[in-house]
């Protein structure tokens, strides 16, 4: 098929006077029109490009399956959504795992582990513990994210649910697959962390386990959090080897592991928009098509 010179001209306007995602959000508003909805299709434009913050929330809900691909279903499958959220928060009220002042993170946290089928006995509850503050972080960051508390927990929840069941046994592959990157980009600085003893502690747990929740603030974050619920985990690498690229400097000048993991861990928050754009760059470089990259 012949290109659309018209087209052509007015994506390329567009992006001259900062008008960028013109073209891709009347795509999505295309495809948002579909009934049933194409999921797959939704993912692979989650893939390409940052989903518009106006559509992001009902996208997401889609690619998770909160709701169905049939859009004249959204509202009776909300509907649904909504008494599972209230009945299982009152359970939790009725058996005094919550009251009104429990903060509302925790809230999901109990309420996550009821549907789990994983709820303490109450003389049990303890400090939380390494996987309950993986869903602490996430729910925190999500938080911020979504407004109604119900359609927080549902993503939450769902996000959760999809990480763990669709990348868990990819996670632990990971660190590996950042050090064969880095091997690529920047050898210099990956035998600075090798040889520092630095790359065995580099805070994995907290980018790969987490997605970045806690570490980049939320306007970077669902970013990223677009390219993993629509289907790719290894954009997790890209953005932390992005972090230690921006940080070379600063990290090489550094011998201590501490140190290193400090700087990391703690970073500035004005530049992660940019960081978080060169890693979406460098995972198409490296991955290709983009539904070929989880």
């Amino acid at each position: 098929m012949a290109e659309d010179p018209q087209r052509n001209f007015r994506s390329a306007y567009y992006e001259k006077v900062g008008f960028r995602g013109v073209e891709e959000k009347k795509s999505l508003e295309i495809l948002l029109k579909d009934n049933p909805l194409d999921v797959e299709k939704l993912s692979t434009f989650s893939q390409r490009f940052p989903l518009p913050s106006m559509y992001r929330i009902h996208v997401w809900k889609v690619l998770l399956g909160i709701l169905p691909p049939h859009s004249d279903s959204h509202s009776l499958v909300g509907g649904y959504r909504r008494e599972q959220y209230q009945d299982v928060l009152e359970a939790l009220k009725v058996m005094r795992f919550v009251h009104m002042a429990t903060p509302q993170t925790q809230v999901y946290l109990r309420m996550f582990q009821l549907e789990s089928q994983v709820l303490p006995r109450r003389s049990d509850t303890s400090a939380p513990d390494e996987e309950d503050e993986d869903f602490l972080s996430i729910a925190r960051a999500m938080e911020e994210i979504v407004e109604d508390p119900m359609d927080c927990y549902w993503l939450i929840k769902s996000f959760v649910n999809q990480f763990n069941n669709k990348f868990g046994d990819s996670i632990p592959h990971l660190p590996k697959s950042l050090e064969h990157y880095l091997s690529v980009e920047e050898p210099r600085l990956l035998n600075h962390l090798k040889n520092t003893g630095a790359l065995a502690m580099l805070p994995y747990s907290l980018w790969f386990r987490r997605c970045f929740a806690g570490c980049l603030p939320e306007s970077s974050l669902q970013r990223v959090w677009d390219k993993v619920i629509s289907g790719s985990c290894k954009i997790l690498v890209f953005v932390a080897m992005e972090i230690l690229l921006s940080y070379k400097i600063v990290v090489m000048g550094t011998s201590r592991p501490e140190g290193v993991v400090s700087i990391l861990s703690n970073m500035p928050q004005e530049n992660t928009d940019a960081i978080v754009t060169k890693a979406i760059d460098l995972w198409h470089k490296y991955c290709g098509t983009p539904m070929h990259s989880v």
